[in-house]
Parts: C-alpha cells; sequence; structure tokens
C-alpha cells in the first residue's frame, strides 16, 4: 500500500517558480522546497529573489534565485536551459508571475491591455513552452501548474478587471490544450483557480475595509485566502500524489465559484 506521505514528496526534483519573489511565488517555493524539491525563484525583482533564496537556504532548504522577465522569450528560454545546466533537471513549473490593471474597459488605453497580455497570458506560455521543451528532452516528463483565477471562470462585479479576467480565463483553457498536447511525453498541466488572496496584488483591496467585507460576504467560508492555502494546492499538483490529473484547474476560493 503506498504511503501517501511519500507521494507528496518531491526529493531529486527541480521546480522553477516565476514570481517566487513574494507573494503566492514565494510561498510556493518554501512549501515545494520542504517537501524535497530544488527550488529557482525567477524574478525580475533580482534582490528580493536573492534575499528570499538566501533565507530559504539559512532554513535548511534548498533554493536559488535567478533573474527572469516572463514576457521576453530569449530570456525565459535562458532561464529554463541555465537551470537545467545548473541543477541537472527541470521537473516542475508553476507559472506563478502576474499583474492586474483595474480600470474601467472604456477607459483602458491598449498599452495597459498589451502590458497585462503579455505577462499573464503570453509570459505563461513562453515560460510553459521552453519547460516543456526541456522536459521532453530529458525523457523523463514533468509537472507544469499554472496560476488562474476566480476571475477565469467568472465576470467578477466588484470593481472593473477585464484585461486579468481575460488572461486567467485564456489561462484556463490554455491549460487544458496543453495537457492534451503534452500527455504522450507524460507532462502533466494544470492549474489552480485562487479566490482573493492577501498579497501585495491585491493591496489597494485589502486597504479597502468595506471592499474586504463584501468579498468575504460572498465567499461561503466567509474569509480571504492565504498564501499557504494556494502554495499547498500547488504542490499537491505537482507531486506524484497528483499522478492522474492533468487539464484541470482547481478552484482554492471557500466556495465562491459553487454559487
Amino acid at each position: 500500500m503506498a504511503d501517501v506521505r511519500d507521494l507528496m514528496r518531491l526529493d531529486g526534483r527541480v521546480a522553477v517558480v516565476t514570481g517566487g519573489a513574494r507573494g503566492i511565488g514565494r510561498e510556493t517555493a518554501e512549501t515545494l522546497a520542504i517537501v524535497g524539491a530544488r527550488v529557482v525563484l525567477a524574478d525580475l525583482d533580482k534582490e528580493t529573489a536573492e534575499g528570499a533564496a538566501a533565507e530559504m537556504r539559512e532554513n535548511g532548504l534548498r533554493a536559488s534565485a535567478m533573474v527572469a522577465d516572463v514576457a521576453d522569450e530569449a530570456g525565459v528560454d535562458s532561464l529554463a536551459w541555465s537551470t537545467v545546466e545548473r541543477e541537472g533537471r527541470l521537473d516542475i513549473l508553476v507559472n506563478n508571475a502576474g499583474i492586474a490593471i483595474r480600470r474601467p474597459a472604456v477607459d483602458l488605453a491598449r498599452g495597459d491591455w498589451d502590458k497585462v497580455i503579455s505577462v499573464n497570458l503570453t509570459g505563461s506560455f513562453l515560460c510553459a513552452r521552453a519547460a516543456a521543451r526541456a522536459m521532453i528532452a530529458a525523457g523523463a516528463g514533468g509537472a507544469i501548474v499554472n496560476v488562474a483565477s476566480i476571475m477565469g471562470l467568472s465576470g467578477g462585479g466588484l470593481y472593473p478587471n477585464v484585461s486579468y479576467q481575460a488572461t486567467k480565463g485564456a489561462i484556463v483553457n490554455m491549460t487544458r490544450a496543453l495537457a492534451v498536447e503534452w500527455a504522450p511525453h507524460a507532462i502533466r498541466v494544470n492549474a489552480v483557480a485562487p479566490t482573493y488572496v492577501r498579497t501585495e496584488l491585491i493591496g489597494p483591496i485589502l486597504r479597502d475595509p468595506e471592499l474586504v467585507a463584501r468579498i468575504e460576504a460572498m465567499t461561503p467560508l466567509r474569509k480571504l485566502a492565504e498564501p499557504a492555502d494556494i502554495a499547498s494546492a500547488i504542490a499537491f499538483l505537482a507531486s506524484p500524489a497528483a499522478a492522474m490529473i492533468t487539464g484541470h484547474t482547481l478552484a482554492v476560493d471557500g466556495g465562491f465559484l459553487a454559487q
């Protein structure tokens, strides 16, 4: 009988977490390292990423940092192959890097629309493609976990955020498409769809007590999520415990989408 504790282990595996310097990315990097992975924190913010990796190493975890702009094709390809060269392999990618520009659609400039699309959607594709190329070349399979959102599965309504919602909806279906395409290579592709999480990304929301109260009232569990709630779901999807799961988007939302 398999021990579920062993199925959650990632010993010997190498994981890249984009946007790994803070928030969900930082928490995910630590969680993956705790269950045995060697983790690369990829982020635009070199100083913060290196500081986070150093702190993890001080706590006995295996972590390093690399500067990466997920919207830069050459840089993303370099991230994947540098990881393989330095760590010997690339088994897990967590596509976490993302931005939001919250403006009414009629006031949203084309440049802002393009920026969100470039980071959230194109960036996720470029990272997934680079990781898959490395995984296919190694012939050992792998796991990719994309960070979508409940806003990729609903129309929102509390405030306008159309570019973010559009990219997260696209990530949900890109997850399905890549899961089907790469299944013959034993690469599983899944996503998580978080609710509102207490991170810097929703800083303006957290500073509005009335809006936070409305979100909590709309959530059956009556609370916002913490980064650890999302990180644990990502770790599950990346682990052997989820060996038969691919093409799935797991809502981590306190029941928000069940209504």
